[in-house]
């Protein structure tokens, strides 16, 4: 993101509370459940040893299980998989290409935040940061150049909207009060709670990503007139994905020796939701791979793999 909120909206007098059911544009066929979730990313890293210093270290991910070139991480207290990270030694560091923007670690609290923040500062480590209005960000790059957002949400009742559309920018952040939310409490790695929040991709044009994300993915219209953005969610979240044209009009989908978002995951509640998902695709043309019960790999028009599955018992 990169317009403050002014930038965007103008007029304070059309600024109204985002209370349930005021906001977005629902696609007119197929529409996701409220209980969708994001499940893990799979990325492609040039050395996993490497990788796991930055994902450990840094970011305070927990390594579930490790071996032959792969290792899955998740929070502290949790066994459900956050990132997935897949060796390939050598890999190209990544470019500016259609796939991944980013991927986004979702904290329970702003305390959580504020911790994450001081223990980056204690670290050395810089990071971006912004207030999105819904929410406060910090940026970070891995070691093979892969975008990682680690958020904390405001609470729903303090989102804004001005018509249909979510209030969404790029303001400063106010990184004194983080660091008075955190008190004196340590941060002591990614807490239970946290769960993969949003992924933002580049894409080629955002006009055929709400095409495909939205009328034949299922998900809401949040935000559309950031410059080169759309956002999309399901049940009334700001984004569960962001889709930008930033990386330019010659970008390119990655090249397979190159650092990369492999897939990302979207997990719905019944195997009901699933085949709805698949019919949906498959009246637009969209051609979808089957990988076991309840699940299938589906690719954007960018050749960016999204794996829809059956939320895991």
């Amino acid at each position: 993101m990169g317009a403050g909120s002014e930038d965007l909206f103008g007029d304070a007098a059309a600024i109204e509370p985002a209370v349930p059911g005021s906001y977005g544009q629902a696609p007119a066929g197929f529409r996701l459940p409220e209980a969708m979730r994001l499940g893990p990313v799979r990325l492609q890293v040039a050395d996993l040893e490497r990788s796991l210093t930055c994902y450990r270290d840094v970011l305070g991910l927990r390594v579930l299980d490790h071996a032959d070139g792969r290792a899955r991480l998740g929070s502290h207290g949790d066994l459900r998989p956050l990132v997935d990270l897949m060796e390939r030694r050598g890999a190209r560091r990544a470019a500016p290409r259609h796939g991944l923007y980013h991927f986004a670690t979702l904290l329970p609290t702003r305390a959580d935040l504020g911790r994450f923040v001081r223990h980056l500062g204690e670290a050395g480590v810089r990071a971006g940061a912004a207030d999105h209005l819904v929410s406060e960000a910090f940026y970070l790059t891995d070691p093979d150049g892969l975008g990682i957002e680690v958020y904390a949400d405001r609470p729903r009742e303090a989102w804004t909207r001005v018509g249909r559309e979510l209030r969404m920018a790029t303001d400063p952040v106010d990184v004194r009060g983080l660091m008075q939310a955190a008190g004196d409490v340590r941060w002591d790695g990614m807490p239970s709670g946290t769960v993969i929040g949003h992924v933002h991709l580049h894409v080629g044009d955002t006009a055929r990503a709400g095409a495909f994300y939205g009328d034949r993915m299922g998900f809401d219209r949040m935000v559309w007139r950031y410059p080169g953005a759309l956002f999309l969610a399901a049940g009334g979240y700001h984004h569960h994905l962001g889709a930008n044209t930033w990386a330019g009009p010659t970008a390119t989908a990655p090249a397979p020796d190159e650092a990369q978002l492999l897939a990302w995951t979207m997990e719905l509640p019944a195997a009901a939701d699933v085949a709805s998902l698949a019919a949906s695709l498959g009246a637009g043309g969209v051609a979808v791979r089957p990988i076991g019960d309840a699940a299938f790999e589906v690719r954007d028009p960018w050749g960016t793999a999204v794996v829809v599955r059956q939320v895991p018992s």
